[in-house]
């Protein structure tokens, strides 16, 4: 048994119920050769190799459990005379908690609970456990966000010690603390936020030096100033690692007193700033930079919608149902000049990042206007447009160029936002799938991929597949994460890149501040310990966010496709595996399934090579993409299911 090397890893299960290990000691696929009910997704496990297999795979065997990666799980109670059983709403767990009569606490038959598990003896089919808190009814709309919530473990109230500690922080802008910064108050600065906005991280600041030489200023929320670090507060931010903006609600990374108040640019209020200002032609070339501690004063805040309005119209003229103030206004002649110079500075970057490598993403977010009582009345589709990409653009330069200090004082680590390049695999499977809509994919290079890519995503704009083949491209790129080692970023085809810009919603963003501020006042950086392992965090905490954003946007579709059931529905097949069709439907992107035993006129099968289901007397063939007509068949908000079928 000593001759056996034992490895640690992190069990992850798939959709096909394979227990596969993943491990930073091998490179490869590695598959449990015994899979165990006793082990969960998620879990840190002791395991050795038993076998290698071909094509690169491992099999393992799991010696012992090292981390439970959770102890509180969501499900639904059954109760019996004596005992409960909770049936857990997570698919990967193959097994029920048992829960004796004393630990059901005041759950009712049928109640969605949150259940602790206390043990799991050797012997035992299942673990036994006790109800740690009641949810409510299933299906109910705040029992499913709060599964949604506590199933991905996000905080929702910050603890009292944080609170008391937040009321003692000093709010006033003091003489003493703007005398030791860059004082921007007179000059012309702005927001431009989506309207329901209620945290503005930055503003835009203009000044026109002489005919084609300007000053922009981008001034971000100095968020460091209020949250010292080590305190409470700094504990708490970190800890959340970033906010999450669920379809209903925000569950903030700070107290609402500063990520909407002390630390928000509002207009008309004096701030605190980070800011990095720079000399810029209308080239788009950087002449002089600075970055350091301001104070700012914003002007107005606008909204995506206003900035359009006066890029499309090139006018100020603010129409009523545009407007904020619901009321129509004229925005002042050095306002509107200053946004339609900005936009043609934006427009210049932005060509010459995609000149470099840049990929140009175009595709649509969806929202969803929600009534009083938080039922989906609309499907709103986010579109970037050139206001969005004006503040986009600038974000991404004060980004680089931070990273760019950083780069420079090659002898210390500092926090970079990397990107790596694609899996080829996934290129490979890409490519083969956009053939079969006639268009081409060059992956032979590096720079070729990134080229040809940006010139699908340009043929695909307006087609009905646009969407399928931008979520493919997605897939097949690699996860951007925070890292001390700087790899660039593929994806914006930067080779020094960080988040300087967002101190209110990301925890990265501050530690950025704090180096950066570090740097310009010794020139040089002191060694920070465990910031490899704080990057770390921070990529964990952003994946645990994005997952819970899109359950809760999953479950709202369902919610909004609920009342649908006699209507029919154009829609796009997004994806086929061996049970069945997803299909996303053209109108409002709802993603639903539709199962193989419900296309009735033939027998069907799925042939993976082809990603086909193929009927086996007719031969007709299902592929990636095709149109089809479907209706709702069942909607289950308990499960998250949308089912379809064919007609």
């Amino acid at each position: 048994m000593n001759k056996i090397k034992l490895l640690k890893g992190r069990l992850e299960i798939n959709a096909k119920g394979n227990f596969i290990i993943v491990s930073k000691n091998i490179n490869h696929t590695i598959i449990v050769n015994e899979p165990s009910l006793k082990y969960f997704d998620g879990d840190e496990v002791e395991f050795f190799i038993s076998r290698r297999k071909r094509k690169g795979k491992y099999l393992a065997t799991i010696e012992k459990l090292v981390n439970r990666e959770k102890s509180n799980y969501v499900g639904i109670i059954q109760i019996n005379e004596n005992f409960a059983f909770a049936i857990l709403d997570e698919k990967k767990i193959h097994v029920d908690i048992f829960i004796p009569r004393e630990n059901i606490g005041n759950a009712r038959n049928g109640d969605k609970v949150i259940v602790e598990i206390l043990k799991w003896r050797k012997n035992d089919l299942s673990p036994t456990g006790r109800v740690k808190e009641v949810l409510g009814k299933p299906g109910e709309h705040e029992t499913e966000i709060n599964t949604i919530i506590k199933q991905n473990n996000l905080p929702i109230k910050f603890p009292k010690n944080v609170e008391k500690y937040v009321k003692k922080i000093s709010k006033n802008i003091s003489k003493k603390e703007i005398e030791k910064r860059r004082d921007i108050r007179k000059t012309l600065t702005f927001t431009i936020d989506p309207e329901d906005a209620k945290d503005f991280d930055d503003a835009i600041s203009f000044k026109e030096l002489t005919k084609n030489t300007y000053e922009v200023g981008i001034h971000i929320a100095d968020v460091g100033h209020f949250v010292e670090e080590k305190s409470i507060l700094d504990k708490e931010a970190y800890n959340r690692g970033t906010s999450i903006y669920l379809v209903d609600r925000v569950v903030p990374m700070l107290p609402e007193i500063l990520s909407n108040n002390v630390c928000s640019l509002r207009p008309q209020e004096e701030k605190y700033t980070f800011s990095a200002i720079f000399k810029i032609n209308n080239k788009g070339e950087i002449l002089e930079e600075w970055f350091g501690k301001s104070i700012i004063k914003s002007d107005r805040r606008f909204s995506y919608a206003e900035a359009q309005e006066i890029i499309e119209t090139q006018s100020g003229k603010i129409k009523k149902e545009i407007a904020l103030s619901n009321k129509e206004y004229e925005v002042k002649e050095e306002m509107t000049r200053a946004i339609l110079i900005l936009n043609e500075i934006a427009k210049t970057l932005r060509e010459e990042r995609k000149r470099k490598g840049s990929i140009n993403f175009n595709k649509k977010e969806i929202k969803f206007k929600l009534d009083s009582d938080n039922n989906p009345i609309e499907v709103i589709f986010k579109e970037n447009k050139e206001a969005n990409k004006l503040i986009e653009e600038l974000m991404l330069l004060a980004n680089k160029k931070v990273a760019e200090i950083f780069k420079r004082l090659k002898k210390e680590p500092s926090v970079y936002r990397i990107h790596d390049v694609p899996d080829k695999e996934k290129l490979k499977a890409l490519k083969t799938i956009v053939k079969e809509f006639g268009y081409s994919l060059d992956i032979s290079s590096r720079e070729g991929t990134s080229k040809t890519l940006n010139r699908l995503l340009k043929e695909v704009k307006g087609k009905k597949e646009q969407n399928l083949i931008e979520t493919l491209a997605i897939r097949s790129m690699s996860k951007a994460e925070y890292s001390t080692q700087n790899i660039g970023h593929y994806g914006l085809g930067f080779k020094n890149y960080t988040h300087f810009t967002s101190p209110i919603r990301r925890y990265p963003d501050i530690l950025v501040h704090r180096l950066l501020k570090e740097c310009l006042d010794r020139g040089s950086r002191k060694k920070e310990k465990g910031l490899s392992t704080r990057c770390k965090h921070c990529s964990e905490k952003e994946t645990a966010a994005i997952k819970a954003e899109r359950e809760s946007t999953k479950y709202m579709q369902i919610k909004y496709m609920q009342d649908k059931k006699e209507t029919k529905f154009k829609g796009i097949i997004s994806g086929i595996t061996d049970w069945g069709l997803y299909v996303e439907i053209e109108e409002n992107k709802c993603e639903g399934m539709v199962y193989i035993k419900d296309i009735k006129e033939d027998r069907f099968f799925f042939k993976e090579e082809e990603q086909a289901i193929i009927g086996r007397e007719t031969e007709k063939r299902y592929r990636l993409g095709d149109e089809v007509v479907v209706m709702v068949k069942k909607t289950d908000l308990v499960k998250k299911h949308l089912d379809f079928i064919i007609i």
